[in-house]
């Protein structure tokens, strides 16, 4: 019986490790703005545009990762960063049908 319990205790602990890990929830992606409030993606694919002068204006919208708020243009994103943060998924939609992901952080 001794013997036994020296190989679930490490083998339950493992399991649960796992199933921590395994069951992150997938945060948000989201275009925004320079004031933060939510666009439509294709907005951050935008290149650059010319000033005139030979350079460029940079692209007010970039990707808004995690925090709170909702993916509807309009709404407003907090809470996150404009750098994904390793190890965690992001969604570029409300999931369903058409959900893409952004694949994983860095530190995987």
């Amino acid at each position: 019986m001794r013997r036994s319990a020296h190989v679930a205790a490490p083998l339950l602990a493992s399991a649960a490790l796992t199933m921590l890990t395994g069951c992150r929830q997938v945060q948000m992606q989201r275009c925004v703005d320079e004031h933060n409030v939510v666009v439509d993606d294709s907005l951050c694919g935008l290149p650059p545009r010319p000033n005139g002068l030979g350079g460029f204006y940079p692209s007010p919208f970039r990707y808004y990762y995690g925090g709170v708020g909702n993916y509807f243009p309009g709404s407003i994103a907090s809470g996150g960063g404009f750098a994904p943060i390793s190890g965690y998924s992001y969604a570029t939609s409300r999931g369903g049908f058409g959900s893409s992901f952004s694949g994983r952080g860095t530190g995987e």
